[in-house]
């Protein structure tokens, strides 16, 4: 199979032709309606407002507080909500999705929950064991959008582990692994094992506690992934701070010593990489060779990382070295180079190693449509694009009306959930929120282009 793969791969060769760079300069807003636009535009200017981003949950208090809960929902549904989120019933999170099919765009479904590092200790399992039906929910939900999969196949979700184990849980984990020699306690062929066999867990350096908590983890991330394997959906895990990192890739690969195989038909769990670390590159270097080696499929999200002040600020309060790249330059340097890495692996391992290219970077995406060509990977293959519901429309309809297989990360659930879950996705995308402008500027021009075609002035 894996012959076959990379047969066909180095037959497909460069299209004739030559390779034209897709135009990003907002044509393919001609598909959205002028509502729509409208709203885009307020929105992306309100949250570059930096106290808007910085105060947000005091804000939405003070709204409710001021308006009273009716009018205060009725604006951000108008707003923000309806700009970021899918919706709240499965009838409106349907509605939403099939008009990004209507656009050539595909939905990756996210729960909005998730636990903090720094959050309150949650006492019990109760509150793991509700996020598990939550994300089982989605998995169906997922497959019940999409009953005939697109050209590739895949039909994605995104997962965040700390919705189904403590961060304090990670923390002791990243620790252990973090030492030298780790614990082969803790080695991914160990958990893989106590996760498929339901047997207890014996690890010394963890206490009865932390035992038990990770015991019952080991199997909520079991069940997930058992449930997705068997609705043909691929679970993409979300990648958090430098302090979870490492236990978080050690349960990614401990799931895709069972689930990644190729008699599963893998990868059913991918993996997060974020280019804004310093050693994002040699890691995802290490974890593609030794999936190789292992004959395990290894799909891979590619982000630049939305964590940047938060590390740099634990960074200088503990003494230790930044993990951060140190500028933005070196950032989309570390990415290209990671982006690099990875296309040559599909190139040689075909559907084994499928990537989503996660940017809102035109460049990033100029880099790997072009790639593609010139290593003659399909669009229909195993390389698709992702970036966030709501945003970079410019760059998502451009690839989507050009063939590419593009996906829109979608959060839903209601006011009361998706709403702290946004403010915080904000804080940590100020980057990308600031480097909207373009995107504005885009909406404006076709927001003119529209009152002028219709004989209307546009005042100055």
């Amino acid at each position: 199979m894996l012959w076959t793969c990379r047969a066909l791969c180095s037959q497909a060769g460069p299209s004739p032709g030559g390779w034209k760079p897709l135009s990003f300069d907002g044509g393919a807003f001609h598909l959205k309606g002028t509502g729509e636009l409208t709203r885009a535009l307020l929105v992306l200017r309100l949250c570059a407002w930096p106290p808007l981003v910085t105060h947000g949950l005091a804000l939405q208090a003070w709204s409710q507080r001021l308006l009273g809960s009716q009018l205060s929902g009725a604006l951000l549904r108008a707003s923000i909500y309806g700009q970021f989120v899918a919706g709240e019933t499965t009838e409106e999170v349907r509605g939403c999705v099939q008009q990004l099919q209507t656009l050539g765009l595909r939905p990756l479904l996210a729960v909005p929950t998730e636990e903090e590092p720094d959050s309150a200790v949650k006492t019990g399992e109760a509150w793991y064991e509700g996020n598990l039906s939550a994300m089982l929910r989605c998995v169906d939900l997922s497959r019940g959008l999409l009953e005939t999969p697109g050209p590739t196949g895949n039909i994605l979700m995104q997962l965040k582990i700390t919705a189904l184990m403590n961060t304090r849980l990670c923390k002791e984990l990243t620790s252990r692994v973090r030492r030298p020699g780790g614990s082969l306690e803790l080695s991914p062929e160990r958990l893989a094992e106590a996760m498929d066999s339901g047997r207890d867990l014996q690890v010394s350096c963890l206490n009865a506690e932390q035992t038990r908590h990770l015991q019952a983890s080991l199997s909520r991330l079991h069940r997930v992934v058992q449930h997705a394997r068997a609705q043909h959906v691929r679970l993409l895990v979300d990648a958090e701070y430098t302090c979870l990192n490492p236990a978080l890739s050690l349960l990614v690969a401990a799931l895709a010593t069972r689930w990644n195989s190729p008699r599963e038909g893998g990868p059913w769990v991918w993996n997060t990489y974020q280019a804004y670390l310093k050693d994002t590159y040699e890691q995802l270097r290490r974890d593609a060779e030794a999936a190789d080696r292992a004959g395990l499929a290894f799909g891979v999200k590619l982000v630049r990382g939305a964590y940047l002040d938060k590390e740099r600020e634990v960074a200088r309060l503990q003494g230790t070295e930044d993990p951060t790249q140190p500028d933005y330059k070196a950032t989309n340097q570390s990415y290209s180079r990671c982006l690099e890495l990875m296309l040559t692996q599909v190139s040689h391992r075909g559907p084994m190693c499928p990537l989503m290219v996660a940017s809102h970077n035109e460049d990033s995406v100029h880099q790997a449509t072009k790639r593609m060509w010139e290593l003659g990977i399909p669009l229909d293959g195993p390389v698709c694009f992702g970036q966030l519901l709501g945003m970079c429309d410019h760059v998502s309809l451009a690839l989507g009306q050009a063939g590419y297989a593009v996906y829109k990360s979608i959060p839903y659930g209601s006011l009361e959930e998706v709403i702290p879950y946004l403010i915080r996705r904000a804080q940590e995308n100020r980057s990308v929120l600031r480097g909207a402008r373009r995107e504005q500027e885009l909406l404006s021009q076709e927001l003119r282009r529209r009152l002028l075609g219709r004989g209307l002035r546009v005042p100055h």
